[in-house]
């Protein structure tokens, strides 16, 4: 039954996801933890179905709410906006502290790593080989997405659909370097503090590759079934500021672990 209030915010209905979705959450920790100690995947694999499966259809009810049925108004947009904001600060902190680990490591060797950074016995990547290409491809999905944006307010659908195309091909393309680099390391994540400072910044930043394409490439569906306008489209608008977001934790990457670091 649909209520009419006298205030322009959004008062969402009960819904079950939540809850589900704290399930899926807690079974994921406890799989995760099942998988490390005694190498069954059973219960991550279970609690992995169950969170796709919340976030598909909690993500389909606010699609539901703001293209179908219109309540995501301006005022609700701006709640929407603030929040991405937000949630976009707490990343960078994430990535603060994985930042402020290895330059707490490698301003000031200690002894065990033999003085000196990278430590004795790691050879680290050529800056100047695939980290430097992977750059010039996030670079370039950042001009792709952008001109994904421009497009869709000119109301020009072709050309947004062309740029949201080509970022998911090149966010596709990023995630198998990364994948052929980490295959062929010449270290591991338990090579001292170098290697797990390493994989865990990197590792973490390719996560949000993915979960960026996924996220562009849902847009790009939504868009070929015309979901956006040139003023209503926070949801791709949120998809290009994650994506600028990861953009520029990348070349601070690189920066500081493949080319300072190495």
């Amino acid at each position: 039954m649909t209520m009419n209030y006298n205030h322009p915010f959004h008062l969402v209905d009960k819904s079950p996801w939540p809850i589900t979705g704290a399930m899926g959450a807690l079974s994921l920790t406890s799989g995760l933890l099942m998988w490390f100690h005694t190498y069954s995947l059973n219960l991550l694999l279970l609690s992995m179905v169950i969170m796709i499966l919340t976030m598909y259809q909690w993500w389909r009810d606010v699609v539901r709410e703001g293209t179908y049925q219109g309540l995501h108004n301006k005022t609700v947009s701006k709640g929407l906006r603030w929040g991405m904001i937000l949630f976009i600060v707490s990343e960078v902190f994430f990535f603060l502290s994985f930042f402020w680990s290895f330059f707490h490591s490698s301003l000031s060797p200690t002894i065990e790593l033999g003085a000196m950074w990278p430590p004795l016995g790691i050879v680290s990547f050529n800056p100047l080989q695939i980290p430097l290409l992977n750059t010039g491809i996030l670079l370039a999905s950042g001009v792709t997405v952008t001109w994904a944006h421009h497009a869709l307010m000119e109301q020009n659908h072709t050309e947004a659909l062309k740029g949201l195309f080509f970022t998911v091909l090149l966010g596709i393309y990023f995630s198998m370097l990364q994948a052929y680099e980490y295959i062929e390391a010449p270290f591991t994540i338990s090579d001292s503090i170098y290697g797990s400072s390493f994989f865990m910044a990197t590792g973490f930043h390719g996560l949000h590759v993915i979960i960026g394409t996924t996220f562009l490439m849902i847009c790009m569906l939504r868009h070929l079934n015309f979901h956006y306008s040139s003023n209503h489209h926070f949801g791709f608008e949120a998809a290009a500021w994650y994506w600028h977001f990861v953009d520029i934790v990348w070349l601070f990457l690189y920066v500081s672990i493949y080319w300072w670091g190495s």
